[in-house]
C-alpha cells in the first residue's frame, strides 16, 4: 500500500473485500462488457442482421479480458469513459467492433451496472443483518430472566430484562430488514431504452417494430438477471430510487447508533460491555480503563451514514427534464460511500454482539440501590392489606423517600428508605419484612421474560429459520 498519498479508511481499515469487489473497477467495468454483450446478444437472437455469432462468442470470451492502461489513455484523449472502454473493448474483439454499444448511451451500460451492483450489495447487507439479528436473539434468550434497572430519560424507571431490552433492538433490525426487501422488490434493470428513455435507436434498428423493441428491453433485463425494466426512464433510471436506498440504508445506522450509544451508557455503569480482547489497550494513558471503542466507531460510521440522505435527495431534484450531469461525480462517490459506510458498520454490531459481557453483580447493585424507591406502591399496598389507610401510608412513605433521596444526592450515603420506614411505627413492617418485599426482583418486571420468549419464539425464530439459507458466515473480525 502506498503512503505518499491519501488512502480512505473505509477501504483501508473498516471494510469487507466482498463489499470492496462489488466497487471495484475490474466488477464496475467487466460487467459494462456483460451489459453491451447482453444487448448484443438479445438484438442478435430477435433478427438484427447486423450482428451474428461470431460477434456474440467474441464477446463472451473478453468480457474479463481488459487493459486498463489503454482504456485510460484512451479517455485521457476523448475524455470519456464510456467509449475509452468501448474502444478497448473493440480490440479485443475485431469482429464485434463495429456493433458493441449499438443504438445504446452512455447510460445503458451505467446505470444498469448501478443495478446489478445495488442488488448483490444489498444481499450482503441482508447477510450483515441476519447476523446481528441472530446474535441478540442469542443473548435475548441468555439472559431474558436477568432483571436489570430500566431508564427513561436516563433516569432509574421501573426494572426491565437485559434479554427484554435486546429484543427492542431486535424489533428495529427486523423492520430495517423489511425496508431493504422492499427496496429489492423496486429495483429492475434500466434495460435498452435509448439516448433519453424513448428507445428512438432502437425503433429505427428493428424498422419501426414496436414489438421487437419491447421484447429487447425485456430480453436485456433477463440476461443481466431482472424479471422486470423501468416502464419509463429519462437518460437514466430516475435518482428518485436513489434517495430510497440511502433511505433505507441510513436507517440502519439509526439503529446501529442507538444500541451503541446505550452499550456505551452501560459500559459507564459497568453492567454491561463490548467484547474485550486479552491484549487490547483501553487508554494509552490510563492502563486500567476499558473504553468502549468498537462502540464509539460504530457511533463514528452511523453518524456518516446517516448524514447522506441530503446529498441523494438534492442530486434527485437537480436532475432537469430527462437528465443532468451533476449526478456523475457526486454517485460515484456516494454510493459507494453509503454501502461501504453499512458494510462497516455491520462488521461491527456483528463483532460486538458476537460475545457481550453483562456484569449480574453490578446489576444486582444498581437494583437494590433504587429499588426501595420502586417498591413503595408495593409497600403501599401491602400496608393496606394489614389495615392501614393509603392516604396516611402514601404521606408517611413521601416523607421518607424526599428525606432518603437527599440524603443519597447531598452526602452520598446509601439508600436507607427501607430503615427508615422500618423505625417509623406508623409502618407496618419490620426491616426483614420490607426487605423480603424488594428481593424477588422478577415481581417488579412484569411480562418481560415471558415477552422475550413469545417474541423470539413467534418472530424472530421463524425469520431466521426462513432466511437460514441466505446467512452464510461473515468476517466480522477487527483487524483496527
Amino acid at each position: 500500500m502506498r503512503r505518499d498519498i491519501y488512502q480512505e479508511p473505509l477501504v483501508g481499515r473498516y471494510t469487507s473485500t466482498e463489499m470492496q469487489f462489488l466497487f471495484s473497477e475490474e466488477f464496475k467495468f467487466t460487467t459494462w462488457r456483460k451489459c453491451w454483450t447482453a444487448l448484443a446478444e438479445a438484438q442478435f437472437e430477435l433478427g438484427l442482421d447486423l450482428i451474428d455469432g461470431e460477434m456474440i462468442r467474441q464477446m463472451k470470451e473478453n468480457q474479463s479480458n481488459i487493459d486498463y492502461e489503454a482504456a485510460s489513455q484512451k479517455e485521457k484523449e476523448i475524455r470519456h469513459d464510456v467509449m475509452a472502454h468501448v474502444f478497448e473493448y473493440g480490440t479485443k474483439c475485431p469482429k464485434a467492433e463495429g456493433i458493441i454499444h449499438l443504438g445504446a448511451t452512455s447510460q445503458f451500460v451505467v446505470c444498469n451496472t448501478d443495478l446489478i451492483i445495488q442488488k448483490k450489495a444489498l444481499e450482503l447487507i441482508r447477510r450483515g443483518l441476519l447476523q446481528v439479528i441472530q446474535n441478540l436473539c442469542d443473548f435475548s434468550y441468555a439472559h431474558k430472566d436477568l432483571a436489570t434497572l430500566g431508564f427513561t430519560h436516563y433516569q432509574p424507571a421501573q426494572p426491565t430484562t437485559v434479554g427484554k431490552r435486546n429484543t427492542l433492538y431486535i424489533q428495529d433490525l427486523i423492520l430495517d430488514l423489511e425496508y431493504i426487501d422492499s427496496f429489492l422488490k423496486q429495483i429492475r434493470a434500466r434495460g435498452a431504452k435509448g439516448t433519453v428513455g424513448t428507445q428512438a435507436t432502437f425503433l429505427e434498428l428493428f424498422k419501426g417494430d414496436h414489438k421487437k423493441v419491447r421484447a429487447l428491453d425485456q430480453r436485456v433485463a433477463e440476461k443481466l438477471g431482472f424479471n422486470k425494466t423501468f416502464a419509463v426512464t429519462g437518460q437514466t433510471y430516475s435518482r428518485k430510487l436513489d434517495c430510497k436506498l440511502v433511505e433505507s440504508l441510513a436507517g440502519i445506522a439509526t439503529t446501529a447508533h442507538k444500541f451503541a450509544v446505550d452499550l456505551r451508557l452501560l459500559s459507564n455503569l459497568k453492567v454491561q460491555e463490548e467484547p474485550f480482547a486479552k491484549n487490547q489497550t483501553g487508554s494509552s494513558a490510563m492502563a486500567y480503563k476499558r473504553n468502549p471503542m468498537r462502540s464509539e466507531r460504530m457511533t463514528g460510521l452511523c453518524r456518516k451514514l446517516m448524514g447522506l440522505p441530503t446529498n441523494f435527495m438534492g442530486t434527485y431534484a437537480n436532475q432537469w427534464f430527462e437528465r443532468t450531469l451533476d449526478d456523475s461525480a457526486i454517485r460515484r462517490m456516494d454510493i459507494p460511500q453509503a454501502f461501504l459506510l453499512s458494510d462497516a458498520i455491520l462488521k461491527l454490531f456483528v463483532n460486538i454482539t458476537s460475545d457481550m459481557v453483562v456484569y449480574p453483580k453490578q446489576i444486582e447493585k444498581h437494583l437494590r440501590a433504587e429499588l426501595p424507591f420502586m417498591a413503595t406502591e408495593k409497600i403501599l399496598m401491602a400496608a393496606v392489606e394489614r389495615g392501614k389507610s393509603r392516604q396516611v401510608m402514601h404521606e408517611v412513605v413521601k416523607e421518607h423517600s424526599i428525606a432518603a433521596g437527599k440524603k443519597v444526592k447531598e452526602e452520598g450515603c446509601e439508600n436507607d428508605l427501607l430503615l427508615r420506614l422500618a423505625n417509623d411505627p406508623a409502618i407496618p413492617f419490620d426491616l426483614a419484612e420490607l426487605e423480603e418485599l424488594i428481593s424477588h426482583y422478577a415481581s417488579f418486571t412484569g411480562r418481560a421474560s415471558e415477552q422475550v420468549q413469545e417474541y423470539l419464539d413467534e418472530v424472530v425464530l421463524p425469520l431466521l429459520e426462513e432466511n437460514k439459507n441466505r446467512m452464510a458466515a461473515i468476517d466480522s473480525s477487527l483487524s483496527v
